[in-house]
């Protein structure tokens, strides 16, 4: 690996994670041949984010710190100690997403300036910055009753163009944090909500917005298409109206 690439251990590795910008590589069994040329090729294109790995076999206090002890390799992107990104087993065009996604953090925070520090911003209001997982259990106070126009995006981890969107919608929770909450259902782990709403094929993408979904539709959309969904989703005007609770359907 390049020697750009700073290698942690138990004993150092968290003062680097709490830096503005930095992208970990937790080194586990399967590390794809792929990803790891993009890793090293991104380490020496962007010095202004830091990348390190660090080795999960020999290092089981960060292995546990950040929920790795399954033995997968990782790929977190971190941004002043807070995960933008998390994939496992990541495949190469996970890299590059995820650069551009610290990129725009960084671009933020010398916008933001000194007057107006984006810690402070963080700290101050409570925004999600990442898709926020949500459940059977979770979904009516998650989706349906929560303040902001909320796309939720069904997906299953053996699924690969669920794979493709989800580097993208990493990327829109941050750009369109306080403006639309981008949550994720795993259908395999919540068999009430795929069988609600009649999932049958994923990615399944829905948008909700006063407690009514105004849009339905199978597919892996390119990021241009979400971008358009998303502006769409917040300028359009809806009266409020109640709505059922969403509980699994009786035999």
């Amino acid at each position: 690996m390049s020697e750009k690439i700073v290698v942690l251990n138990d004993d150092n590795f968290e003062p680097v994670v709490q830096k503005e910008a930095v992208m970990l590589l937790l080194v586990g069994q399967d590390v794809r041949g792929d990803f790891s040329a993009q890793f090293k090729k991104a380490a020496d294109q962007h010095p202004d984010i830091t990348f390190a790995k660090l080795n999960l076999a020999e290092n089981p206090i960060a292995a546990e710190r950040f929920q790795a002890l399954n033995g997968h390799t990782w790929l977190i992107a971190l941004y002043q100690g807070e995960e933008l990104v998390r994939r496992k087993k990541p495949w190469g065009t996970d890299v590059p997403l995820a650069v551009e996604l610290l990129k725009s953090k960084l671009k933020s925070n010398e916008v933001v300036g000194e007057t107006t520090p984006i810690q402070s911003i963080k700290e101050n209001s409570k925004v999600d910055t990442t898709p926020v997982i949500v459940t059977d259990e979770t979904f009516q106070k998650e989706v349906i009753d929560y303040e902001l126009p909320v796309l939720v995006d069904f997906w299953a981890e053996w699924c690969g163009p669920c794979r493709m969107v989800a580097p993208i919608l990493d990327k829109l929770a941050a750009e369109y944090a306080g403006k639309v909450r981008i949550a994720k259902v795993n259908v395999d782990e919540n068999p009430g909500l795929s069988q609600y709403f009649k999932i049958m094929s994923i990615p399944t993408i829905m948008m909700f917005k006063s407690r009514s979904i105004v849009f339905s539709q199978p597919g892996a959309f390119p990021e241009p298409a979400f971008r358009e969904l998303l502006d769409k989703l917040i300028e359009l005007e809806i009266p409020e109206q109640p709505a059922e609770a969403v509980n699994e359907p009786e035999d």
